[in-house]
Order: structure tokens, then sequence, then C-alpha cells
């Protein structure tokens, strides 16, 4: 190894007789901004593809749009995508989870109108307290998720089948609900509309860059101490440094570009928030590790004493509870529910966003961060066209190609693990 990039923790000559050693092939061994650029295209040649595809993409459709139309990029526009983007990117976010075992919930968009639908009967049409509906209705997603995967995990019947019928009959309980009105309009002011309809103030904004900024550094330095000193590989300061340089770009500047309107709204808010906690209980927990492995062999996870029907009756809980906010959220947006909300094109967009931000349908390969990059893209193209005025029809199709596009680099990205791994045996 070169003698001018010191790491503390690789192997190599002058390094103190005790120092742990690795594989050169697993972890970057150079703190350099070259040795990351070696690990990268090492993990690319190994299959592992990561965000850059979707980060690329967004780029493409970035400059591609904004050369159409100059409004693309303006403060305006990238807020209500924001918030255009919440209802949805939280159905996302809990099609991951189900994913993530290698299942499919077919009743997501069904659910989130079942409970949009349960949210304006309470809070119009018995005057019930809207924080008391919001609650309900989050309730019945949750009972619903719980009840399929009970059917699912207890009773041996396809997730295919149980969500399908999931599809079909909540759909008709949601009709049911509406009556003959077939849509109820909900107060502008109060905290239904609150959700979508609230901005803070710019000072809010760069208050929480900077507490994500010192979460981050805390959090990572404090594990890297812990496995320095368990004689564990570390990642030194210079990389600390500049993963949360990394980390800082898109924050300032989104935050930069929100506060040029009306600032950073609550939904995006409460969408991030869903993926950060997400996200962390997936790579963090018991919990989140006993996931991936039911999703990778539930066989195999069964045999490690894993608990398996009780993670897929957790998971199908946790994807329902998820739709049944994106159905509030709806509901928020739009001031009013209706007999169409949820039963629209949210289903095929929520399974595409998460797809397409980089989550496998085989099961096991994914995070919850793909809710928010897929969601970011179906969010710009759907945005793009609009303001290029462009028919419903091309959205779909050009959807349905990044979709394939997005599914043949998982196809490609698994065939690449398969060959790395039998090259490295």
């Amino acid at each position: 190894m070169s003698q001018q990039t010191h790491v503390p923790h690789s192997a190599g000559e002058g390094q103190p007789e005790n120092a742990p050693r690795r594989d050169p092939r697993l972890l970057a061994t150079v703190a350099s901004p070259s040795g990351w650029l070696q690990a990268l295209r090492r993990n690319l040649r190994g299959g592992e593809l990561g965000a850059v595809p979707v980060i690329v993409g967004l780029l493409l459709i970035a400059i591609v749009f904004q050369s159409m139309n100059d409004r693309f990029l303006s403060p305006q526009n990238l807020s209500n995508l924001t918030v255009q983007i919440a209802a949805v990117g939280l159905m996302t976010t809990g099609v991951i989870m189900v994913l993530l075992l290698g299942e499919i919930d077919l009743s997501i968009g069904s659910v989130s109108g079942l409970s949009a639908g349960v949210l304006a009967v309470l809070a119009v049409r018995h005057g019930v307290s809207e924080w008391v509906a919001i609650g309900a209705a989050v309730g019945v997603g949750l009972l619903v998720g719980l009840l399929h995967g009970f059917i699912f995990a207890k009773m041996g019947v396809p997730a295919f089948v149980v969500t399908l019928a999931g599809l079909l009959g909540w759909q008709g309980v949601h009709l049911y609900l509406m009556g003959g009105d077939g849509s109820i309009n909900t107060s502008s002011s109060g905290p239904i509309a609150m959700l979508t309809q609230t901005y803070f103030v710019p000072v809010v904004g760069w208050f929480l860059v900077l507490l994500a900024l010192v979460l981050y550094l805390v959090s990572v330095l404090t594990v890297e101490r812990k496995r320095r000193l368990a004689g564990l590989p570390y990642k030194p300061l210079s990389e600390v440094l500049f993963r949360a340089v990394l980390l800082a770009l898109p924050l300032v500047g989104g935050v930069w570009i929100l506060n040029q309107y009306k600032g950073v709204p609550l939904a995006f808010l409460i969408f991030v928030g869903f993926v950060v906690v997400l996200d962390l209980v997936l790579r963090k927990t018991r919990y989140g590790r006993m996931v991936y492995a039911v999703g990778g062999s539930s066989e195999a996870a069964r045999r490690a004493g894993i608990n398996v029907d009780l993670i897929r009756i957790s998971v199908f809980g946790i994807a329902s509870t998820l739709a049944a906010l994106g159905g509030v959220m709806l509901v928020s947006r739009n001031f009013a529910a209706s007999v169409s909300t949820g039963g629209g094109a949210e289903l095929m967009m929520a399974i595409a966003a998460a797809v397409i931000g980089g989550t496998s349908l085989f099961g096991g390969r994914g995070n919850a961060y793909s809710a928010l990059l897929g969601g970011l893209v179906l969010g710009a193209i759907t945005s793009g066209l609009l303001l290029l005025q462009m028919d419903t029809s091309v959205r779909f199709m050009i959807t349905a190609a990044v979709l394939l596009i997005a599914v043949v680099l998982d196809a490609v990205s698994r065939r690449g693990r398969k060959t790395h791994a039998r090259g490295g045996a």
C-alpha cells in the first residue's frame, strides 16, 4: 500500500503488530478520494449499485425538464413537489417493508381510501374531533394490516391472494362508507388541513439541518470509537467528515430552495421523519435484522430461532398503517375524501417508487430511503409533465419505462453479485 495514504486500521507495512487486519476486497482501505473511488468501482463491479442510478436519473430529469420549462427548478414548483409526494411516499415506505420480505401488498391503495373515508365520515358527518378521527383512521389501517398478515402467516394463504382480496373488499367498504354523496369535503383549517398546509419559517429549516448533521456526527463518531477500542475496523475521521459534507450538501441546498418560497413544509418533514425512523429500525435494531433475514430466506430464519410468523404479521401491520397515513395526507391535500381517494394510480405509484428507489422485488435488499428517492423520481416526472401540459397517458408510459429500467438494473445487479461471489470464492 502506498505510504502516502495513512489508514490506522488497514493491514500493511509499518502497522503495529496488534492492528486489526481486513480483506481489502470487503472494505475501503485508503482514506482518500482515490480510495473511496476504488471502493465505489469495486461495489459497482460486484453488483452493489446503491443509489447511484437513482441520483443519475434525478439529475437527468432535472436537466431535461428545466431545459424545456425554466419553472421546473423554481422554489415554488419544488416546494409543491415535496408536498405532492408525501402521501404516496408514506405508502411507499410501507411497501418497502413488505418487499423486503419478498412479498407484495396489493391492498395499500384501498386501505388508504378506506382510512380517508373513515376520517371524513367521523370528522364531518359525526362531528368527532379531527385528532380523534385521524387516530381512528390510522388505527383502522393497523387492524387491516394485522388481519392480512395473520391470514398470510398463520393460514398459509399467499400474500398476493390475501391482499388482492383486500384490494377489492376494502374498496367496497370504502364505497359503502361514502354512501351516495361520493365526496365529503373537510375543513380548510384545523388539524387535517394543517398536515399539508403548514410551512415553517426559515430559521426552523436551518435548525433542522444543523440538528441532523450534529446527530449524524455524534452517532457515527460514537460507533467508530467503540469499534476502534474493540480492535475492529473503523472509519477514519477524514472519511466521517467527508460523508458529513456529502450529507450536508443536499440538506443545505434543499432548505435554501424551500425557504425561497414558503419554507419547509410539514408534510415533507413527516414523510422524511418516517423514512429516517424506519431506516434506523431496519439498520440498528434486532427487529430490522430479522426482517432482512426473513426476506433473505424464511426457512433459514426459522431455523435460526426467528419467529417468522410474528415478523410477517408485524410487517403487514406497519405497511397498512403507513398506507392509512397516506390516505390522511390525501384528504389533507385535497380538502376532501371521495370514492376515488386511494383508488387511482396510488397503488402502482407506491410500488413503482419503491422499486425505482432501489428496493429489490426478490426480497432481502433495500432500505427506507428508497421511498424518498423513488418518490422524488416519480414526483419530478409528474411535475415536469404537468408543466409541459402533457397528457396523463404520457406520464403512465414514461413511468412504466422508468420502472422497467429499475427492474432490469435490479436483475443485472443480482447477477453481478452472484458472479462476483463465485469469483471471490
